[in-house]
């Protein structure tokens, strides 16, 4: 199976993608978008040389709510890549109480066979509808068993039964393909999977230590299978479902989710700056430097067990961020500091921004507003003042209480529509319900100038 997780963007491809949902912080989307190149890159280079080229992690440094995650999270989606975005405050170095560094490629793995597993039931998902379409017809008209002393089944009469029921057969087809059957109740078997409702080693549980339980016990004890009774087109899915399964060869699944996740996977490590110990001595700050030492062969290239199968970390890519505002990318050990060689520095929004992310991008708040209260035959008008106000709101909250970016936007329009979304339907009727300038201050500024109220609400 052709690996599609390697699109051949160009960098400036990559740019323009990522423009769609995030607004400014251009140095950031340039480092990421050469980083994902460079993969499609190594996959052309020589294979002699292909193993030497280590991708270029990245270390992204801004304050909360300025798009580091988003940036990574739409870069995985462009690639189709395995992605999982983890924080490395989660994180404990080992024999103290919390997750495995380890865990972080488990659920890499995890993530991939998933992928791959869904593109596979894509490609057989055809041949599956067809036979459980058989399966359907098998249960309403049972085919015949064959008479071995007469040869063909005949009735008394001396009619042929066998073309008597291979045409009921296909006037049954008929009728199940124009879907006149699908309220129909049928019942037909399904095969049920024994749950294995077992923790071990405290907060580890199985998947922790890279075995597959599941396979084995289902090795082990037999398949049940149980009666359902259910209409026709949800039994239709149901059996097209369990015939997908068992037309997917599992190895490869598990071998081509492997490949990708060594060549293309992404791993997001979020809160970096909460393993970075500012000063030296005892206490958490012990803690955090083992975590460092716990990342350090992770990022380096090791062999890590997952229950799939041995997966090779040296060229998967790091993306970590944080807000260093404590400490700094310096304060990490000096060999993981070496690991994220690209360091970039993400801007603080400005009122500007705000204006461009609540009316530029494809899932701009205003218009999942705007879409939400459509469903109830009511429209919300943003006029240009009522955007700039909203903004220059958003901007003056962040600078006097704290700076969480873009997420203030949130906070805002829940407060600023809250009247709207609670009286719609009942109390507004289907209309059309302008946001202006003076709705804003009306709504807002009571808020804005009670200091200690902002920081409740806002």
């Amino acid at each position: 199976m052709k690996n599609k997780s390697m699109h051949a963007l160009t960098p400036s491809q990559i740019v323009n993608e990522l423009d769609k949902y995030i607004i400014g912080q251009t140095e950031a989307k340039r480092a990421v978008a050469i980083a994902l190149r460079n993969r499609w890159r190594r996959q052309q280079v020589a294979e002699n040389l292909r193993e030497e080229i280590l991708p270029n992690n990245i270390i992204l440094i801004g304050p909360t709510g300025v798009g580091k995650t988003e940036i990574a999270r739409r870069l995985a989606k462009l690639a189709e890549a395995p992605f999982v975005k983890v924080e490395a405050s989660k994180f404990t170095e080992v024999g103290y109480v919390g997750r495995d560094v380890e865990s972080m490629i488990r659920d890499l793995v995890d993530y991939a066979v998933n992928l791959v597993k869904s593109e596979m039931t894509l490609e057989v998902q055809e041949k599956a509808e067809r036979l459980a379409e058989e399966k359907i017809l098998d249960i309403l008209i049972p085919p015949l068993r064959k008479n071995s002393n007469l040869g063909e089944n005949t009735d008394a009469e001396g009619n042929n039964e066998t073309l008597q029921n291979k045409k009921t057969r296909e006037w049954m087809r008929e009728k199940l393909r124009s879907g006149e059957l699908d309220k129909k109740l049928i019942e037909f078997d399904v095969n049920t999977q024994t749950g294995l409702g077992m923790q071990v080693l405290g907060p580890f549980g199985i998947d922790d230590l890279g075995i597959n339980f599941q396979e084995i016990m289902g090795n082990i004890m037999p398949k049940k299978k149980k009666k359902r009774k259910t209409a026709i087109s949800e039994a239709r899915k149901v059996i097209a479902q369990e015939e997908a399964q068992k037309l997917i060869d599992m190895e490869a699944v598990q071998k081509e989710a492997i490949e990708r996740v060594e060549n293309s996977g992404i791993i997001f490590i979020d809160e970096i700056d909460k393993v970075a110990g500012g000063g030296k001595g005892s206490g958490p700050d012990v803690s955090r430097e083992g975590v460092q030492r716990d990342l350090l062969p992770i990022v380096e290239g090791s062999n890590v067990n997952t229950k799939y199968g041995v997966v090779k970390t040296d060229h998967i890519l790091f993306i970590a961020s944080g807000a260093f505002h404590v400490s700094k990318p310096s304060d990490l050990i000096p060999e993981l500091q070496g690991r994220f060689p690209i360091r970039v520095e993400l801007k603080s929004l400005t009122q500007e921004d705000f204006v461009k992310i609540l009316t530029t991008p494809e899932n701009a708040l205003l218009k999942q507003y705007n879409a939400l209260l459509e469903t109830e035959g009511v429209k919300l008008e943003f006029t240009a003042d009522g955007i700039k106000e909203i903004a220059r709101i958003a901007s003056e909250v962040n600078e006097q209480v704290e700076n969480i970016g873009a997420r203030r936007l949130h906070t805002i329009l829940t407060t600023l529509l809250d009247e709207i979304l609670f009286n719609v339907p009942d109390k507004i009727p289907a209309s059309t319900v302008k946001v202006n300038a003076k709705f804003v201050k009306q709504k807002l500024d009571s808020i804005v100038k009670d200091r200690d109220l902002s920081k409740y609400i806002l």
